[in-house]
């Protein structure tokens, strides 16, 4: 979840700009929350200071939040063609989409946001059009790699442009704040062509049906799978609404061209078995995408058989490994033969391994490195590999840090409010504000709500009514646990002095606790218990 702050001038007159802005996935710890945006509060109380937004590609961690998050900033926004492309057909489906003012640029352009002067460097990544961003100020270069990897045979697009960062390197480079993703893998990736021939193998050999899940952003992928689908004599199904808008997106941009048409969900019937390739989204699980459905049978037109070969050409993104081994399992269980990146050359990362980092030290040549884009493990892990490479300086930044690049060495000199909020339905806010809290404890232990009615004595009038969801129905003994609670509430009554029941809330108080105490002593869990009290 990327979003990068870059500051120029003194406190009271300083110019920022944004470098992305993208989201992250809820994991089962937050229940019906959509999307995890980051907290922006720092820069939107100073919105006004803020000279823009520039996007370096459209993968959903650095691009994803945009229309989400613009409202609060309201500035000008760069990005290249197939962002845009991207981002006007995800505003077209979203009720009430705010008209993001974007302006283009291609790599090898340079343009000016605020004091900062910004050139767009060509990268190699698992999408289309990615860059880096030469920032320039007064004070120095400083080089944003965003995502990249060095490929000598990519699918799509340019190699990096090893000639221009070694020009940039030979004029001065102050700071590479560098993508460390695979900062603790040796050697250099395998290229995006090796990975296009270990797919034409796998679908050339399968007797049946073959069904290739990937992320729906790696365009030259999916041009990959076409390509051997059609030399294999096969044709190419597409499942899923993701992958269909990034086809449609590619295509009108020519990135699609000199391929047969892909086929939709209605056509299947008429695919005969052996010549069927099934595109589909859900390489990460997720419940509700198309590979999700095809290992529950839950396809309307569309259905696996025994023998047909399901392909991963993709990572396991960390968290996701339980919902991915779920799917796998419940297709080998249909007889489905499963084939991921350690049965063949199916997939290889967009980002670079410790030489391919080396390398760019070497073009770069930067006073300071700042190691961005991983977790803990692989931040120290590149900040050793740079200081043993030998840049003069490493600065490990976490979330929330403000580093002074220039003038003098590299240092924190701030910490700024950071954090998560989250996209729920159409609300944006905190854990708090969305009811995140309170929806994870009912997930835990469910609800109880208890109706007391009292008659102008102040007795009970009548046995309350109590309504018990997502609790156990009877305890370890058999005894059913609405009839334990049940009792407890009007024992909790019973036991207040009739004068005092005239205090409503006492009565609402006490039966809570009741309730929750009865659940915890019969069922070993205690539920949110809500009481309405009348007279």
């Amino acid at each position: 979840m990327n979003f990068a702050l870059y500051g120029y001038g003194p406190p009271q007159e300083r110019k920022w700009i944004v470098v992305d802005c993208g989201v992250t996935f809820p994991g089962p710890d937050l229940p019906g929350v959509d999307l995890v945006l980051p907290d922006i509060r720092f820069i939107e109380k100073q919105a006004e200071n803020l000279a823009g937004i520039v996007i370096t590609h459209a993968h959903e961690d650095h691009y994803g939040a945009l229309l989400d998050l613009w409202p609060r900033l309201k500035t000008n926004v760069w990005m290249t063609p197939f962002t845009a492309g991207l981002l006007e057909a995800r505003r077209a489906g979203e009720l009430n989409a705010p008209d993001v003012p974007v302006t283009i640029f291609r790599a090898g352009e340079r343009f000016t946001v605020g004091p900062f002067a910004i050139e767009a460097i060509d990268v190699t990544h698992s999408i289309p059009e990615p860059v880096s961003l030469a920032i320039t100020t007064p004070v120095g270069t400083i080089v944003h790699t965003g995502d990249w990897k060095l490929d000598t045979a990519p699918a799509l697009g340019p190699k990096t442009d090893e000639a221009r960062f070694r020009a940039l390197g030979e004029a001065g480079v102050l700071a590479l704040v560098c993508d460390s993703t695979n900062a603790m893998r040796e050697g250099e990736s395998p290229s995006e062509e090796a990975v296009a021939g270990g797919l034409k193998e796998v679908i050339e050999k399968a007797e049946g049906r073959v069904a290739v899940t990937t992320f729906s952003s790696n365009v030259g992928r999916i041009r990959s799978i076409a390509e051997a689908a059609r030399d294999a004599g096969r044709q190419v199904l597409v499942l899923g609404r993701s992958l269909q808008r990034v086809i449609d997106v590619a295509s009108e941009l020519g990135y699609m061209d000199g391929l047969p048409p892909f086929l939709t969900e209605e056509d299947f019937g008429y695919i005969p078995r052996e010549n069927a390739v099934v595109l589909c989204t859900g390489s990460q699980g997720e419940p509700r995408a198309a590979l999700a459905k095809l290992s529950r049978d839950e396809m309307r037109n569309v259905a696996l058989s025994p023998g047909d070969t399901v392909v991963f050409s993709s990572r396991v993104i960390p968290g996701n490994e339980k919902a991915i081994i779920t799917i796998k399992n419940r297709l080998i269980e249909q007889g489905v033969k499963i084939i991921e990146d350690t049965d063949a050359l199916v997939h290889v990362s967009g980002h670079p391994r410790r030489s391919e980092l080396k390398k760019m030290y070497d073009w770069i040549k930067p006073r300071i490195l700042v190691p961005v884009h991983g977790e803990a493990a692989h931040l120290v892990a590149h900040g050793a590999l740079g200081a043993m490479a030998g840049i003069p300086e490493v600065a490990q930044v976490r979330n929330g840090d403000m580093l002074r690049l220039a003038p003098g060495a590299a240092e924190i000199i701030d910490q700024v409010p950071c954090g998560r909020i989250f996209k729920d339905g159409r609300v944006i806010g905190t854990d708090d504000e969305v009811g995140v809290r309170e929806r994870r404890k009912l997930s835990f232990a469910g609800h109880v709500a208890v109706n007391v009615v009292l008659d102008d004595r102040y007795d009970l009038a009548g046995d309350p009514d109590l309504v018990a969801l997502g609790v156990a129905e009877t305890n370890a003994r058999g005894e059913p646990l609405e009839e334990i609670m049940l009792e407890a509430a009007v024992g909790a009554v019973s036991s207040i002095p009739r004068p005092r029941r005239k205090d409503l809330d006492l009565v609402a108080e006490s039966v809570r606790r009741a309730v929750r105490a009865a659940a915890n002593d019969a069922w070993g869990k205690k539920p949110i218990v809500t009481v309405f009290v009348t007279q």
